[in-house]
């Protein structure tokens, strides 16, 4: 009797210490460079995307993540806050609200989350413009195809 109580506790302590190394810190975070600051409402982006699909359609995301540090839609701003338009013009942005549900390890609830959309425009711009960001998850962080971006902190 004592060796099968010991024996369903090891079973019970392994079955949770496999549990624990299943999920992963960091699951969701595809992240390869570090995010730097160019003031402390803006981060600075230094690369453009050479896909015309990032940020502008629910496929391909902007990944700010920040979600579970409770800096989910202040990351988002601090995204938006450092994009400009093609020469440079301040941006206004919006945000439109929730679409495109999607599958992620970081979901506050179950293992869905929600995009957020924005219309962003500028001065001189014919029509506005939708960028899509995902705040549960992170990735690399780049300036969208015919966009700038603040270039000093």
């Amino acid at each position: 009797m004592k060796a099968l109580l010991i024996a369903c506790c090891t079973l019970a302590l392994i079955a949770c210490g496999t549990s624990k190394t299943i999920s992963k810190k960091g699951a969701g975070d595809t992240r390869t460079k570090k995010v730097t600051m160019a003031n402390p409402s803006a981060y600075l982006l230094t690369e453009s995307s050479n896909d015309k699909s990032y940020a502008f359609t629910p496929d391909n995301p902007v990944k700010v993540g920040g979600v579970k540090q409770n800096e989910g839609p202040l990351n988002e701003r601090r995204y938006l806050n450092a994009l400009l338009g093609p020469l440079g013009e301040e941006i206004t942005y919006n945000r439109v609200g929730s679409c495109c549900n999607f599958k992620t390890p970081n979901a506050m609830i179950g293992d869905m989350g929600l995009l957020d959309k924005y219309e962003v425009t500028w001065e001189g711009l014919e029509e506005p413009i939708y960028i899509y960001i995902n705040m549960y998850d992170f990735g690399d962080l780049f300036i969208p195809v015919g966009m700038t971006a603040i270039l000093k902190p």
